[in-house]
């Protein structure tokens, strides 16, 4: 069961962003135009600074899937009680502390977001912030009942509640748009389902996956043990919103809410490469920290690490040839061309963290070991660089400057130092990890000639030909990995389910 959970978790985490994707196609050029390029961008850059409550979570998240798997390896069921009944408590406590700080920023947000925002901006911007907060108190006190759905691996549910999250959302957020509520419309509804959603989520912990909760005799040791390992969490969390959130609001300090429009583009884009990223190796997450649980040795998370890794490069390395090769029409015929920019600065911001993306569950073996410190100093400091170049930067080159900034961030401490710590301090072999990796390189020869010859010889801004040629780019793709790349263990993940499908047809 376990493992249909994994490999459906998997295919619905790509069915989730696949559909994500598409609708996001069709619905963000709606919402734009209703919009207006300033309001997308006010809207934009006070979800950037709200996002900063999320800090006030402390790495708890991460910390309860960790004590979860050392409670389930012992079959020590009272004791995921108490540590059910001490997380709801630590998390329901933490909330209250997120709204105190939202609270404080509405009061002071005219003097929060610089002297380029009108005084209509100034005015918007304090209603958004008070309904984003709300929406900040609604799920911090929930985060116990997704760890309790993670923890016990049932992402069938989880992953389901989401896509039906995805498809209700447009579906009423642009009847609300077209009635002209405008930015404050949209941020209720998302306040609205992000409810509805938690509260299906804690029915079915209660009623399908028996929840309990002890809210007593809690093992004060481990509370300090649990501060202490989500401390380093926590400065992960600083680090994660500084690089994707603090650019927005640099930018919107010095360059006003049309220039955030333009770059939040492209951070948008920057969203959907991180998702894809982590749609394999978020199910493995507890599957990690139960084999080191059970003392498995580095070579068997080295093995699962690589393979994974070459699973995420297939993936990520199609959707960069997709953004270089078609990203710039694609870019001006869905958001238009006042958006152009936003191309140069999705490439800024995507593929300096593709190396980083391929190894995430890194982080989380890291975590499982308790070896995360020395990557949430490095990140710290990194990050602290990141806005000392990126504000110079910005006041000379706008987002192109911010995204420059971060760009030179992710590939000092994501790329160089960690894969020297992975290598030399975690015990994954990151020698054999990249000549894994560079056996999937001569692959993308053939699908790299195409795509620039598509780029200077076809009019890609004409509709017709840029779906028929990118769908091309994909085929070619699909067929030099297959004969030129994947390996036996990569081509039965296409065909096991294949023949599966093919023999209940037969029968």
């Amino acid at each position: 069961m376990k493992l249909n959970q994994l490999k459906t978790g998997a295919l619905l985490s790509y069915l989730l962003i696949g559909l994500s994707s598409f609708i996001s196609i069709l619905y963000t050029p709606i919402m734009l135009r209703l919009l207006g390029q300033s309001e997308y961008g006010l809207y934009s850059l006070v979800a950037s600074v709200v996002a900063y409550l999320g800090l006030f979570n402390f790495g708890f998240g991460s910390a309860y899937i960790k004590y979860f798997s050392v409670y389930k390896a012992a079959s020590d069921n009272e004791g995921l009680a108490r540590l059910n009944g001490m997380f709801l408590m630590i998390f329901a406590a933490l909330g209250a502390l997120a709204v105190t700080a939202g609270i404080v920023l509405v009061i002071f947000s005219d003097s929060a977001f610089g002297n380029e925002l009108t005084v209509s901006e100034l005015a918007k911007a304090k209603t958004l912030m008070i309904i984003m907060v709300v929406n900040t108190a609604i799920t911090f006190p929930t985060i116990v009942f997704n760890s309790y759905v993670s923890a016990n691996e049932k992402f069938i549910f989880q992953k389901s509640l989401l896509i039906i999250k995805t498809i209700a959302s447009p579906l009423v957020i642009i009847p609300v748009l077209l009635m002209g509520y405008g930015s404050v419309g949209m941020a209720a509804i998302v306040t609205v389902l992000a409810l509805v959603i938690e509260i299906i989520n804690i029915w079915f912990c209660f009623k399908k996956a028996d929840i309990r909760f002890i809210f007593s005799k809690f093992d004060t040791k481990l509370v300090k043990e649990l501060f202490i390992f989500s401390s380093f969490i926590f400065m992960n969390l600083v680090v994660n919103q500084i690089n994707w959130n603090v650019d927005r609001f640099i930018i919107g300090w010095f360059r006003g809410t049309i220039e955030v429009a333009v770059y939040s583009i492209a951070a948008q884009l920057n969203t959907y490469f991180l998702t894809f990223s982590t749609a394999i190796s978020n199910v493995y997450i507890p599957r990690v920290n139960e084999m080191i649980a059970r003392k498995c040795s580095d070579w068997e998370l080295t093995e699962l690490f690589a393979r994974l890794g070459r699973l995420q490069f297939i993936v990520l390395a199609l959707v960069i040839g997709l953004l270089v090769f078609f990203g710039m029409p694609f870019i001006t015929l869905w958001a238009g061309p006042d958006y152009s920019r936003s191309y140069y600065m999705a490439l800024l911001l995507i593929i300096p963290v593709t190396i980083p993306l391929i190894q995430n569950l890194g982080i989380e073996i890291q975590r499982a070991k308790n070896q995360h410190k020395f990557r949430s100093w490095v990140y710290l400091f990194i990050a602290i660089g990141n806005i000392g170049i990126s504000i110079p930067l910005t006041k000379l080159y706008g987002g192109m400057g911010a995204a420059t900034g971060t760009a030179i961030a992710l590939t000092i401490g994501n790329i160089l130092i960690m894969n020297w710590y992975y290598h030399k301090k975690v015990g994954l072999n990151i020698k054999y990890f990249i000549s894994q990796i560079a056996k999937i390189l001569p692959a993308l020869a053939i699908p790299a000639v195409a795509g620039y010859l598509f780029m200077h010889f076809i009019n890609l801004h004409f509709i017709p030909n840029f779906i028929l040629f990118a769908t091309l780019f994909i085929a070619i793709y699909g067929f030099s990995m297959w004969f030129l790349a994947f390996n036996n263990y990569e081509k039965e993940l296409i065909l096991k389910p294949l023949f599966k499908l093919k023999n209940k047809f037969q029968h």
